[in-house]
């Protein structure tokens, strides 16, 4: 088989084609919202998001209503209590965000229990089942996903300020509570939609790996902006040939092949890889 053929042998299979549109999407959109969570170093909050709308995917499950409202919904109240409860300032948020993203893990699982069949149902929601896409979740991704990027345009400027000096920007005027709260929502949104392309373990690699690989790439923020959605589309590409090519789990090697391109940024970054960095005689820096 060429390369040609193999390439286009894919295309086929309506499948393959809805399953290549959500990656690429859930690759663009957790790109560019990751940008803002590797910036304010707050990974943290995408795993507890992640969990988080486990309770929501299990009570629609159960209901027989779509999965990705179910846990659309549990996430957003999920960051909404995160972020008021971390006004209380006896309180570090990352304890705030331990406890409810493991409280409602727990709830999620308990709730999913009371399903007759549900352990197949948790192991797709777990590692992901992008080759089983419906058209109707490819819709719901793209609506979903436009809604994200429109956002993250429009507030871009505000989010890179709070990011780069929390008490500068509240002190001219920007409203930080209302940005955090809008940052956590997109977070958990970003993450609903890329539950099915990896599954509720990996997503956190979606939306965290293309982002540091960019800041390894550049010292401009608006460059990291373009690249992490580049990144994190190309990676999502590149594991799904490979899951066809090699008929292997799609969602691993998806994160697998994010992984890769995050290390061969490591080691041969221009300016802040491990090789550069040994020719200038410094220490390898960390992201």
């Amino acid at each position: 088989m060429s390369a040609v053929e193999f390439l286009t042998a894919p295309w086929e299979y309506d499948f393959w084609r809805r399953a290549l549109l959500v990656a690429l999407l859930s690759g663009v959109v957790c790109g560019v919202i990751g940008s803002h969570v590797v910036l304010r170093g707050m990974a943290f909050i995408g795993d507890a998001v992640a969990h988080s709308v486990f309770p929501g995917v299990a009570i629609a499950f159960v209901l027989g209503v779509d999965l990705v409202l179910g846990g659309a919904v549990a996430g957003v109240i999920t960051a909404l209590l995160v972020a008021v409860f971390a006004q209380n300032r006896r309180l570090k948020e990352d304890s705030v965000i331990g406890i409810f993203f493991a409280g409602a893990f727990g709830l999620g699982i308990v709730i999913l229990s009371t399903a007759p069949g549900y352990g197949g149902s948790l192991e797709s929601f777990l590692f992901g089942s992008i080759l089983g896409i419906s058209d109707s979740d490819v819709v719901a991704v793209a609506v979903i996903g436009a809604l994200l990027l429109l956002c993250a345009a429009v507030l871009n400027g505000r989010l890179t300020a709070v990011a780069l000096d929390r008490e500068q920007a509240r002190a001219v005027g920007f409203p930080v509570f209302w940005l955090d709260l809008a940052l956590y929502v997109m977070v958990t949104l970003a993450i609903v939609i890329s539950l099915q392309a990896v599954g509720n373990v990996l997503v956190l690699a979606l939306l965290v790996t293309p982002a540091a690989a960019a800041r390894l790439l550049t010292d401009r923020l608006g460059a990291m902006v373009v690249l992490a959605p580049v990144i994190g589309a190309g990676g999502s590409l590149l594991g799904l040939y490979l899951s066809y090519a090699f008929d292997l789990a799609a969602g691993g090697l998806i994160v697998l092949a994010l992984t890769g391109i995050f290390l061969l940024c490591w080691f041969f970054a221009p300016r802040h890889g491990v090789l550069s960095r040994l020719r200038q005689g410094k220490r390898p820096a960390s992201v």
